[in-house]
């Protein structure tokens, strides 16, 4: 596994945390989560922009999910499958130097490594919607070796 997955891994790991844990403040949550996950600071380096700017972006990340899911209440999904839609959105809409298409087939892999088969196919369908509002190409890049 490459430190990018790693780094999106720790960040759907915190931003879980944040959700369903005791809340706290930001830099609290984030010492006390580095503290106990002892990432590398490679992996620091990665994950906590992206946590930032989740968090940062968190209304309107539930908002969007919320207008791209059919038949189906935020409060209903899965913790985890919400904050794995929330960092795909977030790096398909702030991040342009990251393919929509490698957002998505990550957070597909992720779902079906953090939840269940079925929430590979949800997020999938959530993701494909999203991408055909966006004004960026869906094509993958020779890193991923993967199209959509």
């Amino acid at each position: 596994m490459g430190k990018r997955r790693d780094a999106r891994l720790l960040t759907v790991q915190f931003l879980y945390q944040v959700e369903v844990g005791a809340k706290q403040d930001l830099e609290s949550s984030l010492t006390n989560f580095w503290d106990t996950t002892e990432a590398a600071p490679a992996l620091r380096a990665l994950a906590e922009p992206a946590i930032r700017g989740v968090l940062a972006n968190y209304d309107a990340l539930n908002g969007q999910i919320k207008d791209l899911s059919r038949n189906w209440d935020l409060h209903r999904m899965a913790p985890v499958d919400r904050n794995i839609l929330r960092l795909a959105l977030y790096e398909m809409l702030h991040c342009p130097d990251i393919p929509p298409v490698v957002s998505i087939n990550e957070a597909i892999d992720i779902a079906k490594q953090l939840s269940t088969e079925e929430s590979g196919r949800f997020v999938n369908g959530i993701l494909d919607r999203a991408s055909k509002s966006l004004d960026r190409p869906m094509r993958g890049n020779a890193d991923t070796g993967r199209k959509k």
